[in-house]
């Protein structure tokens, strides 16, 4: 299944993809969730939602705005430096642990919506990546267990600017500003992705492939960072884990290949869909 957040007219919900058509399930659940993360909450969100697969539609795909899957996430995880590919290209080393930074709420957008490349910055780049949902909470998750706390996975732009990423060895600031980052389209639920399950990660520019990857190429496999995460701090329903980008970053191309207005950003999964944006300039 398919599960999206989406505003209409100004209002916020959230639903379940039915082809090109939308049903809008905060609506048919009588406002008993107050949006994806709620439902991801309950223990048996896919049985809840399933129950609802045969609901006439109350949207067209073409008349929503798409908003990130996960509007409003407790807590954003992102994985640094996870293709050997991308170690490479950056001549760093990879880590035994997962390297981690965070990226805010507001930093993203979601499908069909601008990226902003801000006014103050030369170095806007993209970064292809998987996002993992997690829909079932809990602290010191095993590796073993791991699978059973994921909701679903959604596709996702971590958008570098690079120059701010790196005034200092920390890169908060180069990866969290104002709607730099596509969270989307949508959410397919783990009953439709096995534990395993190879997915392929595609990048593309203007059409033009940049970025392609198996997950089977992750340094740091999706159980282990959940583990890895769950051990310093419990993972809560609406948490994403952005499972870190393959080699091809626009910054390290020959010449470089750095985001401007009017470009096209696609990420495809092959499991899941495609994600676009268009780049335009914040001011």
């Amino acid at each position: 299944m398919k599960l999206l957040s989406f505003s209409i007219q100004g209002q916020q919900s959230f639903g379940l993809v039915q082809d090109q058509s939308v049903v809008d399930l905060k609506k048919h659940f009588a406002n008993k969730y107050a949006d994806l993360k709620s439902l991801l909450a309950q223990e048996n969100f896919i049985e809840i939602v399933k129950s609802a697969e045969h609901a006439a539609p109350d949207y067209a795909l073409a008349d929503i705005q798409f908003e990130p899957v996960i509007p409003n996430p407790e807590q954003i995880f992102c994985i640094g430096l996870n293709y050997a590919e991308h170690v490479q290209e950056t001549q760093r080393e990879a880590t035994e642990k997962p390297m981690i930074f965070f990226r805010l709420a507001p930093s993203q957008v979601g499908h069909n919506q601008p990226l902003l490349r801000p006014v103050e910055a030369d170095q806007f780049d993209y970064e292809g990546e998987i996002a993992v949902v997690i829909g079932k909470g809990g602290r010191r998750i095993s590796k073993e267990d791991a699978w059973d706390h994921i909701a679903g996975y959604a596709c996702y732009n971590d958008g570098s600017v690079r120059d701010w990423q790196r005034h200092t060895a920390q890169w908060g600031p180069g990866k969290n500003f104002f709607q730099t980052g596509g969270f989307g389209p949508w959410l397919v639920t783990s009953d439709e992705i096995k534990a395993n399950e190879t997915m392929t990660l595609i990048t593309r520019v203007n059409g033009k492939e940049l970025q392609r990857a198996q997950t089977t190429q992750l340094i740091h496999d999706i159980p282990s960072l959940i583990n890895y995460i769950s051990t310093f701090t419990p993972l809560q329903p609406g948490d994403v884990i952005v499972s870190g980008t393959p080699g091809g970053i626009g910054l390290k191309r020959t010449p470089p290949v750095l985001l401007s207005e009017g470009d096209v950003v696609e990420i495809e999964v092959d499991k899941i869909g495609i994600l676009k944006n268009i780049v335009k300039n914040d001011g």
